[in-house]
């Protein structure tokens, strides 16, 4: 009886030992926090609006103007990211990218790419888009994409995209952005 009780004994004191190790004390490392809202910009590889222009007009020797008038929605941050196709060269583009910290669905974004690498939307007139004339006689295509509806122009032997989340489009009427576009 007495060998029962102690091999009874040594099981739970070996069962003990095995918790003990298994089930040790565990410390996180202190700067494990995630990033913030800025950081994630910059980690997805936006710059400042300036430094990313600059970039682009070094790339293609031009100067890029940016429309005056905003939407007027609220907007916390603006970033800039240059995308230079280094395999093609036919997909570089400027992204100038407006966002609000606290209401996420306001999001409004330029893209601005040279003439000589743009994109046509001609068809979106056959499906759903429609076309406006600005104030310096240029043609504009208004449609709506699945997350952006989109405005595009030609200025200044440049192509511009501007896109406003769709969950916002409401208040941001295709008659806004052709005040945006004549603000260049």
């Amino acid at each position: 009886m007495k060998l029962d009780k102690r091999i009874t004994l040594l099981m739970v004191l070996f069962s003990l030992l095995i918790c003990v190790l298994c089930f040790g004390t565990v410390n996180a490392i202190s700067n494990d926090t995630p990033p913030s809202f800025e950081e994630k910009f910059t980690e997805a590889g936006y710059k400042s609006v300036e430094v990313a222009i600059k970039e682009f007009e070094n790339h293609f020797k031009c100067d890029v103007k940016l429309p005056e008038t905003l939407p007027s929605i609220s907007f916390t941050h603006q970033y800039g990211i240059f995308f230079e196709d280094k395999n093609y060269n036919l997909n570089d583009s400027l992204e100038i990218r407006f966002v609000n910290k606290d209401i996420s669905n306001n999001i409004y974004k330029i893209d601005i790419r040279p003439l000589e690498n743009k994109l046509d939307f001609k068809d979106k007139l056959n499906l759903n888009g429609k076309e406006y004339t600005l104030q310096d006689g240029a043609k504009a295509i208004y449609f709506e994409h699945q997350l952006f509806n989109f405005f595009v122009f030609e200025k200044n032997n440049l192509q511009y995209m501007l896109g406003i989340y769709n969950k916002v489009a409401n208040e941001v009427t295709p008659e806004t952005f052709v005040l945006i576009a004549n603000s260049i």
